[in-house]
């Protein structure tokens, strides 16, 4: 781990890091510290100079004497409040992905599509600064925010990371040389359509993670894993999170969780010219037809889409976290300087998620 990433995550608050202020009625926003700046509330104004200097964990109040509780966002909270091109993945997610997957310090990962960076963050955070994390996206835009997303939190552009634009089947056979990879992470419509380029390149008891949201793309590519033969029978599974109020005697289920999210299915690969041994089960329906088939297509499946004016918004704010974070010394014996000109989003801050 290098020294720009155990400054961040520690010590009095500095100029350029990001800060979750809870509010009296539990509610957080999230700010970037800018001197001079203010965090404006229905209920009074806060200096971004009083939080300055001030250790983690502190309570500072406003000018009305309203208190809030400053924090540091955990990874856990900074990618629900990020901003964002496409949708992310939950954490109670990344979590499974990172233990099924085996993601381990000094892996070698590919991951498609990168998204907004959500995932991004967890594997670079796994792998160590060893493992290297190669991304695939096929949307220019959705890499920008990803890109800048990763460098404001990690206050730098990581170099065991890099975002190649193209789709995978095309881009991954002349990025990463036959059997080099540990790891493969699919989050996108048709993982079925990069099967061969991704075991090519995936070593022998390697493993593949596909993250699909409904239940026909989940036997689609169950399907299409058992097809190449070069696989052990996949494992697929879902995650819910069911949080508890826990108050005195008062001891109950939260009324509101964070349900289905989308499905896990890992696999291992088989090493060359090697035959998995059938298993020995009961009869059961597995064949499907034609058009079976096409309501699996991604048409038929359908893809939400962000618009061209709200992307170009979310780019605009990633850029200006990205640039803040970066810009910051982390001379301890001297003042941060954010460069000029740069749009913040101090003044307005961003809601967390939940």
């Amino acid at each position: 781990m290098s020294d720009n990433q155990v400054i961040q995550n520690s010590g009095p608050f500095r100029i350029g890091d990001r800060v979750q202020l809870t509010g009296p009625k539990n509610k957080l926003n999230t700010i970037t510290l800018e001197p001079g700046k203010v965090f404006h509330t229905h209920r009074g104004i806060l200096a971004h100079d009083d939080i300055i200097g001030l250790p983690d964990g502190s309570v500072v109040t406003n000018n009305v004497g309203v208190e809030h509780l400053a924090l540091r966002p955990l990874l856990n909270d900074f990618v629900m409040s990020m901003p964002r091109g496409a949708a992310i993945i939950y954490p109670k997610d990344a979590a499974q992905i990172i233990a099924q997957a085996d993601i381990f310090p000094g892996a070698t990962v590919v991951e498609a599509g990168v998204g907004s960076g959500a995932l991004s963050l967890w594997l670079l955070r796994a792998i160590g600064p060893a493992g290297r994390l190669a991304s695939f996206e096929r949307r220019g835009e959705f890499a920008d925010v990803a890109r800048d997303n990763i460098a404001t939190f990690l206050g730098h552009d990581p170099l065991n990371w890099s975002i190649t634009l193209g789709d995978l089947a095309d881009t991954l056979p002349g990025t990463m040389p036959s059997q080099s990879v540990d790891r493969v992470v699919l989050d996108m419509l048709a993982p079925w359509e990069c099967l061969e380029a991704v075991s090519e390149a995936l070593k022998p008891g390697g493993v593949l993670l596909c993250y699909v949201a409904t239940v026909t793309q989940l036997s689609r590519v169950a399907e299409a894993i058992r097809g190449t033969g070069l696989y052990t029978n996949p494992d697929s599974n879902e995650t819910m999170v069911r949080g508890w109020h826990v108050e005195g005697l008062a001891v109950r289920p939260d009324h509101r969780m964070i349900g289905h999210t989308g499905f896990l299915i890992t696999a291992r690969r088989l090493a060359p010219d090697t035959i998995l041994p059938e298993l020995k089960r009961r009869p059961s329906k597995t064949d499907f037809s034609d058009a079976d088939v096409e309501a699996w297509t991604p048409g038929a499946l359908g893809e939400r889409s962000v618009s061209s004016k709200v992307m170009r918004k979310r780019v605009r704010i990633a850029e200006s976290g990205a640039a803040i974070s970066k810009a910051r010394d982390f001379n301890p014996g001297e003042p941060a300087t954010v460069p000029s000109g740069v749009a913040s989003d101090a003044d307005e801050a961003t809601p967390d998620a939940g």
